[in-house]
């Protein structure tokens, strides 16, 4: 005995009446699948919350599910129902029986054999005579489950059907198997001696007689087991008219939310935290798919640990922290971009996997793209990219290029434990080399630079009491160009007597720090340091220190860069200072 509720009724009981056997015999076809093995999968998701759930051929390649028979009459009431409670696709229809033919579900039964059709119980029609009265919608009623009569197939039917599998179902089978820990050989198709061993070993763990063939019952099982970790994922059939994209999405684990483009946005729905879907649709060519390329690789939801692979015809995105993973798959065909992203929690893998290559294999386009004006403009920001979130720098500071190769000096402390350095947001960089005592850090670009000018170091140090100035990302790049902050210079040594410091009497910012200090001709006398973290005293904030540039030039030489110096040449008027800076400071990022 099996506990259903009422609104299941809809479709729970047939009634034998010799007067139905003259009605119209239709069914509601609610899937249809290209894939037979795909169809049993599903098929059994469907039979285990619902009644009158067949598996037929529709006849060139595809299988369906369908709910029946039914009269007519009773067809669209239980389509009805059904619709309104979301048991089945909005889409699904009612067909005349003449529309399916071999039946594979359940095992041994042939639906399409038998002559009288009972019409269903309803929420508005209650059986007759020995029905008990009407329940209300909530109440639960006990109904009686006949178990289907299982008939196996002979090894020699076993073969016969096994032989009408297409190459990619033996595939699915061969993948199945390996997951199933039996098989350990090469997804081909081809059921050679590996297979049929591992075929054997699933039979035996599964108390089959091992022949070594699995029969279509078999084979269901053992695609049952290996689906089992999609249960509740409802990965379902989506076409997004809009975005012209059709394909399968883990509609259990998220829902659309919205359009912001060139994105429809899919949530997470709370069976899968941190689940999200991206389909990806607008128009351009290669430069705009460049574009898309390098924004997508600026949201928090792509990780920066992962592959990248662009060309001319479309890009892919992977990426994993300790929170998410996510993919995402790009194309450019008929100036239409289109592609998709899935981002998945971290530690799901096996499920993720198998969503995703679900997903690829049903990815397929229609015809329109999302047009620009697709948005909702909720939560407008400059953290903010089509609504999703930018990733941003754990911290930012300056710095400045020493050659013409790229190569940059900032404050030691700026580019400490970071897992990735960004020279202006773009070029990657690495530290490869740094000197604690002295504060300063040397950065080597991943690929080479050709900066529009280097720092010209000053061979002698400035007169106590000069005009200098910092050049700097003053607000942590929310400002394109560095910010000049004027000062003086106050003494050649720290306030303990340190040599390799040097005062300043000036007001400097957090993102300033490596930015480089210039004298009133240009030239750079040293690279300003971080203010002092220490909380038992604090400066004023018009204290401000350097690292020497002497000791600089020193470091720098013996890590092997080739910096210049020379004397003074004068004063510079300050929009010569500003260019000179302008050209010269670059915008450090921690992540």
């Amino acid at each position: 005995m099996i506990k259903r509720t009422f609104a299941s009724l809809a479709v729970a009981a047939l009634i034998a009446s010799s007067a139905a056997a003259q009605q119209e015999t239709v069914f509601i076809q609610i899937e249809a699948r290209t894939s037979l093995v795909s169809a049993q999968a599903s098929v059994q998701q469907y039979a285990g919350r619902l009644q009158d759930v067949n598996g037929f051929s529709l006849g060139g390649g595809w299988y369906g599910v369908a709910l029946g028979p039914y009269s007519r009459a009773d067809a669209d009431r239980v389509i009805a129902t059904l619709k309104a409670q979301r048991a089945i696709p909005q889409d699904a229809y009612v067909a005349e029986a003449s529309s399916y033919a071999r039946q594979f579900w359940p095992i041994g039964s042939q639906v399409l054999d038998q002559a009288a059709v009972a019409p269903a119980v309803t929420p508005t029609q209650a059986p007759a005579q020995t029905a008990p009265a009407q329940p209300t919608p909530t109440q639960e009623v006990v109904v009686a489950e006949p178990a289907p009569e299982v008939v196996e197939e002979t090894p020699r039917q076993a073969r016969a059907s096994e032989g009408k599998l297409s190459r990619e179902q033996r595939k699915e089978l061969q993948v199945a198997l390996k997951w199933a820990g039996v098989y350990t050989s090469g997804i081909d198709g081809a059921f050679g001696r590996g297979t049929r061993r591992a075929m054997r070993s699933w039979q035996e763990e599964n108390g089959f007689e091992p022949t070594g063939v699995l029969t279509t019952r078999q084979r269901a099982a053992l695609m049952g087991q290996y689906n089992a970790i999609l249960d509740g994922m409802n990965m379902n059939a989506h076409l997004d008219t809009q975005a012209g994209v059709a394909m399968d999405l883990p509609l259990g684990a998220v829902a659309f939310d919205r359009y912001e483009a060139p994105f429809a946005l899919f949530s997470p729905t709370g069976t899968v935290p941190d689940a999200r879907v991206l389909l990806i649709s607008q128009p351009g060519d290669a430069k705009k798919m460049a574009g898309l390329y390098e924004i997508m690789q600026t949201l928090e939801i792509v990780p920066f640990e992962g592959k990248r692979e662009r060309n001319a015809n479309g890009f892919l995105l992977t990426g994993a922290n300790d929170r998410i993973v996510s993919h995402t798959e790009v194309s450019l065909r008929g100036g239409e971009i289109k592609g998709f992203t899935l981002v998945w929690p971290a530690g799901d893998e096996e499920r993720r996997a198998r969503v995703l290559d679900l997903m690829q294999k049903s990815f397929a386009r229609s015809e329109g793209v999302l047009p620009a004006t697709a948005a909702t403009d909720s939560g407008q920001s400059v953290d903010l990219v089509s609504g999703l979130k930018v990733r941003r720098p754990r911290t930012n500071g300056s710095g400045f290029f020493v050659d013409g190769r790229g190569t940059v000096i900032t404050s030691a402390e700026t580019v400490a434990s970071c897992e990735r350095i960004t020279l202006n947001g773009v070029y990657e960089a690495k530290a490869s080399a740094a000197d604690p005592a002295l504060g300063v850090a040397i950065l080597t670009p991943t690929d080479t630079l050709a900066p529009l000018s280097s720092a010209i170091f000053a061979a002698n140090a400035p007169r106590l009491q000069a005009e200098i100035a910092v050049a700097g990302y003053s607000f942590g790049g929310r400002l394109s160009a560095p910010t000049l902050t004027f000062g003086n210079f106050e003494d050649a040594q720290g306030l303990n007597g340190e040599a390799e410091i040097e005062r300043l009497a000036l007001a400097a910012l957090p993102g300033d720090a490596g930015g480089p200090v210039f004298d009133a001709g240009g030239m750079v006398m040293g690279v300003l340091l971080p203010k002092s973290t220490d909380g038992a005293r604090r400066l004023p904030d018009s204290v401000s220190f350097a690292a020497d540039a002497a000791q600089v030039l020193d470091f720098a030489r013996a890590s092997g860069v080739r910096v210049s110096a020379q004397s003074g040449t004068g004063t510079l008027a300050p929009e010569d200072l500003t260019t000179i800076a302008a050209d010269v400071t670059v915008l450090v990022s921690c992540w």
